[in-house]
């Protein structure tokens, strides 16, 4: 089995064990985190853990969670990616992805999540438990798209955007780099980069 090590130990991660451990492909060696000794039974070690031989035969993945802020997981994929850790995407068994979808490096698919044929997902995204990303729908790098939010057919969203749970994006509807959407939201109109709904 492959080993792979996590890289943040919150909340986020324990739902990343969960999704790894029943996909059944990579053994977890250790977490990477400042805080704690153990998480899930798991080892928690500190940065200076890492190593050259570990790097080199190993697979890593983000497992800090995004709600407001993307910059410390766009801040860790760039840091595993150039140290040279070949990074996976992760996709529940519980998730159906059509064979005619696309996902990035890195992305993990939640419990749950359906893609369907002609979406196309960028890397580092989370696709979190029962969202619906519908046919032809693009979402950029370094995206977070939250428990039972809809992406309708056509939908283009940018990187680093976050869209809230349960939110409704309408079909053919653009949404710019580094946007915010929040819980609950039914966005009907294209939004720039930077933009805030809730």
């Amino acid at each position: 089995m492959k080993k792979i090590i996590l890289v943040g130990g919150g909340g986020h991660c324990k739902a990343c064990i969960d999704v790894i451990e029943n996909e059944n492909k990579y053994k977890i060696i250790g977490i990477i985190d400042k805080k704690k000794n153990f998480l899930l039974n798991y080892k928690v070690f500190t940065e200076s853990y890492l190593n050259k031989r570990l790097i080199k035969n190993n697979y890593s993945l983000v497992t800090v969670g995004h709600i407001k802020n993307y910059k410390l997981r766009v801040k860790l994929f760039n840091k595993i990616k150039n140290l040279g850790f070949k990074i996976p995407s992760i996709i529940s068994p519980s998730a159906y992805i059509s064979k005619h979808a696309v996902i990035g490096q890195g992305t993990i698919v939640m419990h749950g999540a359906i893609i369907n044929a002609g979406a196309v997902i960028g890397n580092n995204c989370i696709i979190n438990t029962n969202s619906l990303i519908e046919h032809d729908v693009v979402i950029g790098d370094h995206t977070h798209i939250s428990t039972e939010a809809t992406i309708n057919g056509g939908v283009v969203i940018g990187n680093k955007v976050f869209i809230g749970s349960r939110s409704i994006i309408k079909d053919n509807i653009s949404i710019g780099d580094c946007s915010i959407v929040g819980a609950s939201v039914y966005i009907k109109k294209n939004l720039k980069k930077n933009s805030f709904k809730k």
